[in-house]
């Protein structure tokens, strides 16, 4: 008989008591983020995980369940890595817009650093799709609370309908997804400077043509 009860996932492990154990945990989680960023998750296996961190197959058992906690752990790694750098990245910025042109430059340059750890978030939407919306709502979470902030700053101007503030956040967020896949996966060697104007200018002026004045 088919099983059709929810699957529940496990509590993780708990983390090591030790600096060395810590160590070894990071050491595998390094080499997953690499063996899956190369490979691919389907391709890339505990035991080649293993062998590029340089740690026994046994030894990955006792910090992991599986490949797939091991992906868990990236995504929501990635997550705090990446926010934590965007917030040091902006923290200097006088107004919302200039936020935006920061933190997108600083966005960019991330992915181009860790290509291996952006290619296992988006993989992750098809291993565990919780986590992967986990991240992209953790962001943009944090997303609404700052424009909402510089809407009652006058930064921004008023989105109007009550939910602007959350479809401006989740807008925000695929602008910077995508040209982090075109710019920062497929062509590195790009200027970044010139394309966060293009992007800022957008942001900060729209598309429409200016009105001609009327006569």
């Amino acid at each position: 008989m088919l099983n059709t009860a929810p699957r529940t996932r496990k509590r993780a492990l708990p983390l090591p008591k030790t600096g060395r154990g810590e160590m070894t945990r990071r050491k595998i989680l390094d080499a997953a983020k690499r063996e899956i960023g190369r490979r691919g998750f389907a391709e890339a296996s505990i035991s080649t995980i293993t062998a590029e961190a340089g740690v026994a197959q046994g030894t990955f058992y006792i910090y992991f369940r599986s490949k797939e906690d091991v992906m868990r752990e990236l995504v929501l790694h990635m997550g705090r890595m990446l926010r934590h750098h965007l917030t040091e990245a902006t923290e200097d910025a006088t107004n919302r817009i200039e936020a935006e042109r920061l933190g997108l430059r600083a966005f960019l340059d991330f992915v181009r650093r860790n290509p291996d750890l952006y290619k296992v978030v988006e993989e992750s939407q098809f291993v565990d799709e919780k986590v992967y919306r986990q991240y992209y709502t953790e962001f943009a979470k944090s997303y609404r609370i700052a424009l909402a902030a510089a809407e009652k700053r006058g930064e921004i101007t008023p989105g109007g309908t009550e939910n602007a503030t959350e479809v401006r956040a989740w807008m925000l967020m695929g602008i910077a997804v995508f040209l982090g896949q075109r710019y920062g996966l497929w062509d590195p060697k790009a200027p970044l400077d010139p394309i966060v104007d293009v992007a800022t200018a957008l942001l900060a002026h729209g598309m429409a043509a200016p009105k001609a004045p009327a006569r």
